[in-house]
């Protein structure tokens, strides 16, 4: 080997360590969670829109004389989302410390509402209050409050969080049994579990002993049981997710309790590696129950193939890692927990969806996040993102430089190398 040779190989390892570590310090930025966040959560809003059009433009059609009709609705509350993101972003930590308490009760006395004349039920579930022709579902709005009452409560008992008193009576007892409750007695199991895993990961997050989730892991079992067996469709969901050979074609429930999650898995057969392409889905033609809905993943399957299921997983990866990134740069116990809260509570839903459509779990009715076709769930879901971009401006130096020139930021990016956050 000649020497010319040697050096060459030499200068480009030089070249190529350099640029790795170039890339690895923009990662270190103050900048790196806001924006990854803020990339994460607009691809998959601009996603679920484009899904939404295509998935609902039958239904539209034959509902309402116009193709459009669903997508509009998701598009408007797509703006509302994005302006309840833009608002939370910019208020601080000691906000949300303020505004957690007010929050848990708004959403107990919303929840409450549901069970009067002002509440309505949609498909079994009596989950919606209306006001002419405005209607939310508050066990949306209840998970914000959860989070950050929880959050609040949980900082506030840091030190005592060995005890089985302080650890799990202040806040599992007064706030979460009561949202938990109220929510079951509109029959949303779906939400109920989502709103329990907030609680699980939040009080993981706080460090309470783990011999403590043992003892409540066994009351949540029996208390599961319980909620299953109070209505017959989701006894019937769960034996024939256990017992997929009832499902064949030909058989009764084929054609009946089964339709859903076949034609869902159809869906994704069919999509193959790179899909029958945008707006091409054949299920979505009256075979697939609610194809823009619960179902969309189907859809994205189906539409654009393996490839675009793999790419709404990374995008949620990524949130999980944008997560994890604001968890463990943060030295504000209220803002460890109220993250932990919010990503559980996405990440988790995400992976209830998910599971349904791909038959790994039965089929419980809760949306994609920031995916699926519905408002409340939609504009919460916006806000929850808008609070973890407040959390990660309070990074040392992040809110200089997102307002700074690029010449700027790059000064200021040398004064913030690996900053941890303290908003104490």
């Amino acid at each position: 080997m000649s020497s010319s040779a040697a050096t060459g190989r030499g200068t480009g390892a030089r070249s190529a360590r350099t640029r790795l570590e170039q890339w690895a310090a923009r990662f270190e930025s103050p900048m790196t969670t806001y924006y990854l966040l803020l990339g994460v959560v607009g691809l998959l809003v601009g996603i679920g829109l484009v899904m939404v059009l295509s998935a609902s433009m039958i239904v539209s059609l034959r509902e309402n004389d116009s193709s459009f009709t669903i997508f509009l609705k998701q598009f408007v509350f797509a703006v509302a989302g994005g302006l309840a993101l833009w608002w939370a972003s910019r208020r601080s930590v000691a906000f949300w410390k303020r505004f957690a308490l007010p929050a848990v009760l708004a959403s107990i006395v919303l929840l409450g509402l549901v069970l009067t004349p002002l509440g309505f039920g949609f498909q079994g579930n009596r989950n919606w209050i209306g006001v002419g022709s405005l209607s939310i579902q508050p066990s949306e709005i209840a998970k914000i409050g959860l989070v950050l009452g929880g959050a609040l409560v949980l900082e506030r008992k840091q030190a005592l969080l060995g005890s089985i008193k302080h650890a799990l009576i202040p806040f599992v007892l007064p706030g979460a049994l009561v949202i938990v409750g109220l929510v079951m007695l509109g029959h949303d199991l779906g939400t109920a579990m989502v709103i329990v895993a907030i609680v699980v990961g939040m009080l993981f997050a706080a460090g309470v002993p783990l011999r403590w989730f043992g003892a409540g892991l066994g009351v949540l079992a029996v208390l599961g049981y319980a909620a299953l067996t109070l209505g017959n469709s989701r006894m019937e969901r769960i034996n024939v997710w256990l017992n997929p050979e009832q499902c064949a074609p030909g058989t009764e429930l084929f054609y009946g309790i089964c339709r859903q999650s076949v034609h869902g898995r159809y869906a994704l057969a069919d999509g193959g590696w790179l899909g029958v392409g945008l707006g091409a889905s054949r299920e979505k033609w009256g075979w697939l129950s609610e194809p823009y809905n619960d179902f969309i993943f189907a859809i994205i399957g189906e539409e654009l193939g393996l490839l675009g299921t793999l790419a709404i997983l990374l995008l949620f990866a990524s949130f999980a890692l944008a997560g994890l990134r604001l968890v463990t740069r943060t030295d504000d116990y209220f803002v460890r927990l109220a993250t932990a809260g919010i990503c559980t509570w996405v990440l988790i839903q995400a992976i209830i969806n998910i599971g349904a459509v791909i038959g790994m779990l039965p089929v419980i009715g809760v949306p994609l996040p920031f995916v699926s076709s519905g408002g409340s769930s939609l504009v919460t879901s916006m806000l929850a993102v808008g609070i973890l971009l407040s959390f990660a401006r309070a990074e040392p130096g992040c809110s200089e430089m997102i307002a700074a020139k690029p010449s700027r930021a790059r000064a200021l990016l040398a004064r913030f190398p690996s900053r941890r956050t303290s908003t104490r």
